[in-house]
Parts: structure tokens; sequence; C-alpha cells
């Protein structure tokens, strides 16, 4: 047997199973709120040779009983810490019997822990079922599944809590955490069930971010209080570094950094920091930004790089978007070369001139101009777009 360094004890446990999209730190966390044990990670593609760390398995039940128990022997001898059951085989759905006689006879024949898993459909919908299962299958512990995932309290020795307060909960965490919003939508439409064309249910199914699958749940002013809180913490610890907002830095690569996101708020609504900065580049003669947008797999977030001129700016500040991305990119040039970049309040010291010199010449001109007709100011749209050039409107 290989001894290990770190231990983990597997008997008499309740243990949530690992889950794909389910099993997600929001979803942990919940479980060892309400009792569980062990929690495992979904995020394993390798063991490492040597590991001090505690290996387990976990299998589904062959054929026949004979190379089952002849399988399990093979894998004790591997020198695992603990194996769990499920007691189905491989082609086998959650609506066929759980075999609980094939769990015991592994339990009997290894002397590692056996943990139990595969009860959900037929056996546990409440908390003293975990032990019945437990009992029935001679087992060390109890891995639940399915009933996990439709309500996490299932661990509560006190029993099941409404689901509204536990879905509640698990959103709380799942904004904390910063879940991604469609791993919280599966999990929470997991958890609703039959109550998916409900109302509630309906507003969770076309909520396209986190902000509204709060707000379907009357968690709207937790998500702005905990966006605040959130956007606090990050301007701390970029405070602590020389890329704090206001403070562009440059990096050995020659990329220039700031810590900057664009709020569409706070721009007049005709501007954007992508337009001064177009708009500038023409003035000064200069060949037009280039935006090079990378989306990280991890949280499928976006972050941009502009260049002008030959020098690369960057925002360290992650955005959900790619517009919002090279928005930012876009902030960091204008304020790195001291120009305006369209805030409320702030007029491009160009376009003013231009206003001015076309008033000067034609008193009517600009009046005229602002009552043209809709399909004149979209035929010249269309030219400008068919030049080749970027639209100026692109990113708004």
């Amino acid at each position: 047997m290989i001894e290990h360094t770190l231990s983990l004890c597997y008997h008499n446990k309740l243990i949530l199973a690992p889950m794909v999209r389910v099993g997600t730190l929001p979803m942990r966390l919940l479980a060892l709120d309400y009792g569980a044990d062990i929690v495992y990670c979904e995020i394993l593609s390798t063991l490492v040779k040597g590991t001090r760390r505690p290996v387990t398995c976990k299998i589904r039940i062959l054929p026949s009983l004979e190379d089952t128990l002849s399988l399990v022997k093979r894998i004790e001898r591997t020198g695992i810490a603990a194996v769990t059951v499920h007691g189905r085989k491989r082609e086998e759905r959650p609506q066929h019997p759980v075999s609980c006689e094939a769990i015991k006879a592994i339990a009997e024949t290894l002397s590692i822990p056996v943990i139990a898993n595969g009860g959900s459909h037929d056996h546990i919908q409440k908390y003293l079922d975990i032990e019945d299962f437990r009992q029935a299958t001679a087992a060390s512990s109890v891995m639940v599944a399915r009933a996990a995932m439709w309500n996490p309290s299932i661990f509560l020795k006190e029993g099941l809590r409404p689901l509204e307060e536990v879905m509640q909960k698990y959103i709380r965490y799942a904004v904390q955490y910063e879940n991604h919003y469609t791993n919280t939508k599966y999990c929470l439409c997991q958890m609703l069930r039959e109550q998916l064309e409900s109302p509630q249910g309906r507003l969770l199914h076309a909520a396209q971010s986190s902000q509204e699958i709060c707000e379907a749940f009357g968690l709207g002013a937790f998500y702005e209080e905990m966006t605040r809180e959130l956007n606090t913490r990050r301007a701390e610890l970029l405070a602590r570094t020389p890329e704090a907002v206001g403070e562009p830095a440059e990096d050995p690569s020659g990329v220039i950094k700031m810590a900057v996101k664009f709020d569409r708020r706070a721009y007049s609504p005709q501007i954007t920091p992508k337009m001064c900065l177009l708009e500038w580049c023409r003035k000064e003669k200069l060949a037009q930004p280039v935006y090079d947008t990378v989306q990280r797999p991890l949280d499928r977030l976006f972050c941009s790089v502009v260049t002008v001129a030959e020098q690369k700016y960057q925002s360290t500040l992650w955005d959900k978007s790619k517009k919002l991305a090279e928005q930012a990119a876009a902030i960091v040039c204008l304020r790195s070369r001291g120009l305006p970049e369209g805030r409320l309040g702030e007029e491009s010291p160009s376009w003013h001139k231009r206003k001015r010199e076309a008033t000067d010449q034609d008193p009517g001109g600009l009046r005229n101009q602002e009552q043209a007709v809709p399909g004149e100011l979209c035929k010249k749209l269309f030219v400008a777009l068919g030049s080749g050039e970027e639209s100026p409107l692109e990113g708004w």
C-alpha cells in the first residue's frame, strides 16, 4: 500500500458527488453550509505520480458481480484511499434501480472505505434516507448527486429548507464569487425542475446576466451592493500596484497599462472613447487604431490591446464583452496622451472647432444639418461604411 503524507477519513461521511456543470464553487460552498463533509471539484485532468494527497476512485458496476469484484480488488492494490461505487451499469440511467446488493458485496470484499452512490432517484428524498441507504449498502459513507443538485439542503440534519431560500443563498454565493451567469442559470434550473414554467422560472429562463438572475429572485439590490463592494476591493488591490487608476505604467513588453473600465453612463450618448481616438488619429494623419482582443476561456471575459502610432495600450481589467474591452483600451491610450475621451462635460477640441467653423461659414448650416431627414443621414452612414474605414458609430 502507498503511504500518503496527507490523509482524509472516508468513514461515515456525507459527500457531494462530482458533477459536470453543477459542482462549481457556489454549489460546493452551499453543500458545506448544509452539512456535507466532503465536496469534489469538477476543475481534474491528471494525477501526478507520487502525490502527497489521497487519491480516490469512482466506478460503476460491471455486467457481472464477479468481474466487478475482480476490478475493485485490482483498484485497491494501486493504493487508493477509498473507492466510490455507483450501483448501476454503464448503460443504465437514473430510472433504473440501483443495486444495493452489488455495493454491499464490494464493501464486504475490500479493506478500504467504500462510498455508496446512486441512491438519489429511489432512496434519498430527505436527510434520514441517507443513513438508510448507507446501511442497505454496508458502505462507509454516502455520496449524493442528484438529490443534492435538486436541493443542497439534503445534507441538513434538521431537514430540507424551502427551495426559494436555498436558491437565494446559492445566488448570493454565485454573485459573491463571480460565478459565470450561464452556470448559475443552469444550476438554478436543476433546482426548479417542474417549476420551470412558473412565472419565476420563465424569468430565469429569459435572464442573460447575473444581474437579471438576481432581479428574477428579488435580489436586485443585493447585486448592486455586491458589485460596488467587489469593485471597491479591486480598486484597493490595484491601488497597491503601479497600474493604479490614473497611473499609466509601461510593462517590460512595452505595453502601457492602466486599470480602467468603460462606463457608458459617464459618456455623452453620441461620443465614445473609440470615436475620440479615431478622430484624433485622423487629425494627426496617423493610421487608424488597431484592436487586438482576446477572450479568457476560464470566465469568458475579454481584454483588448490597441495599437496607435506603434505604441500598445491595454486596460488591466477584463470585461464582459469585446466592445467594452476595446473602449477600455481606447481610454488608456487617450488618458496616457492627455487627450479628451468624450466624458460628460468634456468635448473634443477638434469636434468643437469643426462645429464652430461650420457655424461661421454657414450660420444656418448646423441647424439645417440637425433637421436633415433620417434617410439622408442613413445614406451618409452607408457611404462612410463603404469607404473601408472604421465607422465612428462602431462600439456604441
